[in-house]
């Protein structure tokens, strides 16, 4: 058995669906064609020349951060990018990436990382907000038009719910109105009250439907000014969204849970501090691969004692410990996205198995390489 990548295409973006990505991100295949066979895959945070070299001949390097995003307007084998694409398809090696739709995933980077830190994730610390396709359409028709009402509708794309069709409730009541001066009532006349026996008729259809499912019930209906009301239905939650919060089984102090989280990453220069009163016992957690300082008002929020992030800056730390008491546990970016490769290497292994070898590059990739400490007093 061989893979092409196509399939496996089909495979990361069942787990991570392109959908989720930000607006402003750039996921999904870099370079390959989708109908060669792949050899290999590695997976890495960041594509760079040295893991770039480690990719064999015909195989994937799967990528968290993307190699091109803003600005690229040239892939010059002159320019250090540029290089390295010409690199991959010479040797024909595809890159494919995996961004914010990883991240905002479920399971994603935060459960990676919580996961590596011993936590039992129990929410999401910004669930994803979808725009609604669903509407639902309220319709009132003289219940002798009803049928021929539904009929137009269902043709125009509405009733439609999971593997059934021509879905659709009712309920007859009475309606009212008063025709004035210059309408044309199919029933009644006017400046005479009428009251007519309805039936009310819901019905859900896309919302990119809207047009089509407006136009068949103005042409089935028998009124002049038809009632009716659409509402977007808003997806209930998925479980998708940046970050998560998670519990220890064991309480412990701030000192200590640091030490694990120092323990449960890969070692950087940049090395692991907080802020925050060492002996603070600490149950609930907020995570966050990669930076994080903008879900610090999520995290004040989500009753954690600590919250856990990458790339916190000065003023926006500062101002977090003036109005909240979650301590801080700030780790290198690469860090907290590194476990993140070891979820993605399990979701083909387990589609794949032994027709396709997939392996965790061991390189570190952070771009801090030095560190001292300095006075500490």
């Amino acid at each position: 058995m061989t893979a092409r990548l196509a399939d496996v295409i089909d495979v990361l973006d069942a787990a991570y669906p392109p959908e989720l990505a930000q607006s402003w991100d750039s996921v999904g295949l870099v370079c390959g064609d989708p109908d060669d066979v792949v050899g290999s895959v590695t997976i890495a945070v960041d594509a760079t020349a040295a893991v770039v070299d480690e990719v064999p001949d015909g195989g994937l390097l799967l990528a968290h951060h993307p190699l091109l995003l803003r600005g690229v307007d040239t892939v010059a084998a002159s320019t250090p990018k540029g290089s390295l694409v010409h690199r991959l398809i010479r040797s024909g090696r595809a890159l494919f990436t995996a961004h914010t739709n990883a991240d905002s995933a479920s399971p994603g980077v935060s459960d990676a990382l919580a996961d590596a830190l011993g936590l039992t994730v129990e929410a999401v610390l910004e669930p994803a907000t979808q725009a609604p396709d669903t509407d639902k359409w309220v319709i009132y028709t003289p219940i002798e038009h009803a049928e021929a009402v539904r009929a137009a509708v269902f043709a125009a794309g509405a009733g439609h719910i999971g593997d059934y069709t021509q879905c659709s409730w009712g309920v007859t009541g009475t309606g009212q109105f008063l025709p004035g001066d210059g309408a044309d009532p199919t029933i009644g006349r006017v400046g005479a009250v009428e009251r007519v026996a309805e039936d009310r008729i819901e019905v859900v259809a896309p919302a990119r439907a809207r047009g089509r499912v407006r136009a068949a019930l103005l042409a089935a209906h028998p009124y002049e000014e038809p009632a009716f009301d659409v509402f977007a239905l808003q997806p209930l939650p998925a479980g998708v969204g940046i970050g998560r919060i998670g519990s220890l089984a064991v309480p412990e102090p701030l000192s200590t849970f640091v030490a694990r989280v120092a323990a449960g990453l890969p070692a950087t220069a940049w090395g692991v501090r907080a802020a925050g009163d060492p002996d603070l016992p600490v149950s609930r957690v907020a995570v966050c691969g990669g930076a994080g300082d903008s879900l610090l008002d999520a995290a004040a929020a989500a009753d954690a004692q600590a919250y856990v992030t990458a790339d916190l800056r000065h003023h926006p730390a500062d101002e977090h410990a003036r109005r909240s008491t979650v301590a801080l546990v700030d780790v290198s970016h690469w860090a907290s996205e590194y476990p993140w490769c070891a979820q993605a290497a399990d979701v083909l292994r387990s589609h794949f198995g032994a027709a396709l070898p997939v392996r965790v590059s061991a390189l570190r990739t952070d771009p801090w390489n030095l560190a001292f400490e300095g006075d500490r007093r």
